[in-house]
């Protein structure tokens, strides 16, 4: 991964070279999905805005399926100017702006359409903007959906179903404390070993979107998906300041508009990405529960008491999203 990431280092620095003699600026966007996700999708259509507003002057050289390291590792190299734009979820971003993880507490959007007034007004805007003190400026969010949970072998209903089971969780204190609020056990584990313990009986099950519980396959071992949708963290479309300061005005006004642009249009791809795979769930034999969100809400309501008292700072910004109408 070193030596990957060394090459690509080497690769923009020859290409930043280049740029003194050819007024077209090149420029890597990264992330972590196929290319048949909904993410890659958005991006593509960034790449397309882009280079037909700035006339081809703004070339995009996409890199998917995390060829140019993890998330973190990605992030780092914005940081330091090497890669110009990532796709990230807002849970990795938190560690490096505090202010994201208050998009992760349980339930702190009361549905989709606040989840959009928050993430696309003053509030979301001034989020994306925290980051520039840390190098890393949030362009906009692409939606990620809500997670949920997923069973082997016995529904969930109520959140007293959860009781004694092991479900599998990002290693993200937030989530554990969330799952074991609810009443189970949390147990963190690497993404990939999550088919075969779900398999083998190993964890109980799993939460997470319906695009991702389809095409990990994991549906094909959990017969049971209860639509509690308990959090629903949105993914960020991020910049170097180090790369977007050498950029002119109208140069960034481009940039600007062709990420709003693709956001939109990669909204869309995600209601039919969940649209094809909750059919296709439906089609294996998988049971989908629509159950009472309101009782998972108040049992994660520690979830957030706990965030509060760990991070005093940021209870002002809980209270804005909540107070959004």
């Amino acid at each position: 991964m070193k030596i990957k990431i060394l090459i690509c280092i080497l690769t923009v620095i020859g290409l930043q070279s280049c740029r003194q003699k050819s007024e077209v600026k090149t420029f890597f966007i990264s992330h972590n999905a196929q290319q048949s996700h909904p993410v890659h999708k958005g991006i593509v259509k960034l790449q397309e805005e882009l280079e037909k507003k700035s006339n081809g002057k703004l070339v995009v050289k996409i890199f998917p399926d995390a060829q140019l390291g993890s998330e973190r590792e990605v992030l780092e190299l914005l940081q330091i100017g090497s890669v110009a734009i990532a796709k990230v979820s807002a849970a990795t971003l938190s560690n490096f702006v505090p202010e994201y993880n208050v998009l992760a507490i349980p339930y702190i959007f009361r549905d989709k359409a606040h989840k959009f007034k928050v993430l696309e007004g003053t509030v979301g805007k001034e989020i994306l903007e925290k980051g520039s003190d840390s190098w890393l400026r949030g362009l906009c969010y692409y939606d990620a959906g809500s997670r949920s949970f997923y069973t082997k072998s016995k529904a969930i209903r109520t959140p007293d179903d959860l009781k004694g089971l092991k479900i599998r969780v990002m290693n993200d204190q937030m989530s554990i404390n969330m799952v074991n609020a609810l009443g189970g056990s949390a147990t963190p584990m690497a993404y990939g070993e999550l088919y075969t313990a779900i398999q083998q009986g190993v964890v109980d099950g799993a939460e997470n979107n319906a695009p991702s519980f389809v095409s990990s396959n994991h549906y094909e071992v959990s017969k049971y998906y209860t639509l509690d949708e308990h959090a629903s963290v949105p993914d960020v479309l991020v910049v170097s300041t180090k790369w977007w300061d050498t950029l002119t005005e109208e140069e960034q006004q481009w940039l600007q508009e062709a990420a709003d642009t693709s956001a939109e249009a990669q909204k869309e791809f995600w209601r039919l990405s969940v649209l094809e795979s909750m059919e296709t769930a439906k089609a294996a034999g998988v049971e989908v529960i629509v159950p009472d969100k309101s009782l998972f809400a108040v049992k994660t309501e520690s979830v957030l008491e706990n965030f509060i008292a760990n991070y005093p700072n940021l209870a002002p910004l809980v209270n804005r999203i909540k107070a959004v109408e």
